[in-house]
């Protein structure tokens, strides 16, 4: 039952970091490598306020999503729309995206490890010390619980949002043909700074939480987490929600089995073996859509 707390927690973290990333790039086809330097950067601009004054975590998960979505937005605006606006064709202009977004989170990552001198750092200063609950011998934390309500209630809104309003039919159809999509009226780059604010809004709030769960992390603990999200984004299929959710989970399941059952060592290597066995097995992902080309 420990492993059972264990999954559902760190899946959470996952989820949280997942479902903008899958959400921009199955929309409005931004694939952002940027997305770990933002969640890095949120927890990084946590710690600093703490420097200065003592704030509840409340008050610090919303700091970190207003940062987030701030550096998210910025990022849309300054760097991925201007790479668009010039990109001859759709290709050249996701593979520009692709380069500017690892160009782009150098410089947050390098202003934290060079203000941290490349330590770890956390969020102790704010006072707060979780909850600690034994339930029929399984131990459970107050923050590990927080995690999890967030990450339901994320998706549960994003899905709802996506499936049952208009504004989500409307960013769904960029994610299907944005050139008619355009022609029936809908505004792509009012979307696109939206669901940009939203990701980097949810990567803030997931750099918090890991951060509290954890204890610390370093200025390099978003690239790691990219690339486990991006193996639950490819294994639950882009763009779908739900598969987010069992990508997720599926891969926390799969590194804490693998955690408790051997020595740990490969544990990192469980996100590469994903992404290569989907890729050949699978590559539209369990839930995503198979790519139809017409001539």
């Amino acid at each position: 039952m420990q492993e059972l707390v264990a999954i559902a927690s760190l899946g959470s973290v996952y989820l949280l970091f997942a479902l903008g990333l899958s959400t921009a790039w199955g929309t409005i086809g931004i694939l952002n490598f940027a997305h770990g330097a933002i969640f890095v950067s949120a927890a990084y601009g946590c710690y600093e306020l703490l420097e200065v004054r003592q704030l509840p975590v409340p008050v610090l998960a919303v700091v970190a999503i207003l940062i987030g979505a701030t550096m998210s937005l910025l990022m849309q605006v300054l760097v991925f729309d201007q790479v668009r606006r010039r990109a001859t064709s759709e290709r050249a202009a996701e593979t520009r995206i692709l380069i500017g977004g690892i160009g782009v989170a150098m410089l947050p990552i390098a202003l934290a490890s060079h203000q941290t001198k490349n330590l770890a750092f956390g969020l102790s200063a704010s006072g707060f010390e979780a909850s600690i609950w034994t339930v029929g011998g399984v131990r459970v934390s107050s923050i590990q619980v927080a995690t999890v309500v967030c990450a339901a209630g994320a998706a549960a809104a994003l899905a709802w949002y996506l499936r049952r309003t208009r504004a989500g039919l409307a960013l769904r159809s960029l994610g299907v043909d944005d050139q008619v999509a355009a022609l029936m009226g809908i505004d792509r780059r009012r979307y696109a700074w939206a669901t940009m604010a939203v990701a980097g809004g949810l990567a803030g709030l997931a750099g918090v939480l890991l951060t509290l769960n954890l204890g610390a992390i370093s200025a390099e603990s978003g690239d790691a987490l990219l690339i486990k999200a991006f193996a639950c984004v490819v294994l639950g299929g882009v763009g779908s929600t739900v598969g987010v959710v069992v990508g997720c989970f599926t891969l926390a399941a799969s590194e804490v089995w693998v955690l408790t059952q051997t020595s740990g060592m490969w544990v990192e290597a469980v996100s590469f073996g994903i992404i290569f066995a989907v890729l050949l097995l699978r590559p539209q992902g369990i839930f995503g859509r198979q790519e139809v080309r017409r001539v």
